[in-house]
């Protein structure tokens, strides 16, 4: 027993010393505790800081390679038929197409599309047939296999100004007019920015030289583009007396190119509409359906019989 006691002082003793050291340092380690966190939360600070700021600089030159590779950025216009449920405006379609053969096809192709097209769109059918006829289409070989020259019909497509890119590089200062097909949808901001490149030429700013043979343009990538400026008020004279100003061509001929690059965006709306309307009553009939059926088990009341 005595050993025992003497062994349970001695323990007790260590016990309460080990305390009194725990309770000493405690403070020390509570305030380094304290120092490292607030040392670790100023590094968290800086680096937050630093990803920020950085992010913030790759914003930045994220933003001025975009406007170095796509210009200046583009106002949103809000196009007639921009909506879910729009159409085209075909009345400026036609006067577009009108803009589009009077100032664009001496230089632009449109290889994609063909006189059958505007038929029921913009023109009778008579109309575009004696449209078609008025060029000279290379056809054959004949009967005894030479090429022969005819006058064009509906299947035919739109001309081409130029025989091959090199003619037209030659013709254009080496420079390449693109084809016009599915420009809205081939370029960045589509309609916007052919619009705003239609009509967006200035006199150069202060401290900013164009080689001759160039124009300034700022939506143009670069600001300094090959093609001048061709809409001017009054170029074109409307067939429905419609005033033919600068913005009224540019409106008009970017809808027709917009048709152009998407004909079926009226039928694809159109048909889009009738499923969602169909899926919809099917929807109706389906949770009518349900509730019908599942009435009955949910309506029930089950008693259960503990005892017996």
């Amino acid at each position: 027993m005595a050993g025992g006691g003497f062994v349970h002082q001695l323990l007790r003793r260590k016990l309460q010393s080990h305390f009194k050291a725990s309770t000493v340092f405690a403070p020390l380690f509570s305030k380094e505790s304290e120092i490292n966190a607030g040392g670790i939360s100023a590094l968290r600070a800086f680096a937050l800081l630093g990803a920020g700021v950085s992010g913030f600089l790759s914003f930045a030159t994220l933003a001025s390679a975009d406007e170095a590779e796509h210009g200046l950025e583009c106002p949103s216009y809000p196009w007639p038929h921009k909506g879910i449920l729009s159409s085209y405006d075909h009345a400026s379609i036609r006067r577009g197409h009108q803009v589009y053969q009077q100032v664009c096809a001496s230089c632009h192709s449109m290889s994609l599309i063909s006189y059958r097209d505007l038929v029921g769109v913009a023109y009778t059918e008579e109309e575009v047939k004696a449209m078609a006829a008025e060029i000279e289409v290379v056809d054959g070989p004949n009967d005894e296999g030479e090429m022969f020259t005819r006058p064009g019909k509906l299947s035919d497509r739109f001309p081409q100004p130029y025989a091959n890119e090199a003619a037209a590089r030659f013709a254009n200062g080496g420079a390449y007019p693109p084809d016009l097909s599915l420009i809205t949808k081939a370029r960045h901001n589509g309609q916007n920015y052919v619009f705003s490149l239609l009509t967006g030429y200035r006199d150069p700013p202060a401290g900013i030289a164009i080689r001759e043979g160039l124009h300034y343009n700022p939506y143009f990538p670069g600001g300094a583009i090959a093609m001048p400026q061709m809409l001017i008020d009054g170029a074109v004279e409307y067939e429905d007396g419609t005033p033919a100003t600068e913005a009224q061509m540019g409106k008009d001929v970017v809808t027709f190119l917009s048709w152009a690059a998407e004909p079926e965006m009226e039928e694809r709306k159109l048909m889009g509409f009738k499923w969602i309307f169909v899926l919809s009553l099917a929807l109706l009939q389906a949770a009518y359906y349900r509730r019908l059926r599942w009435s009955v088990l949910k309506s029930r009341k089950l008693v259960l019989d503990v005892v017996n």
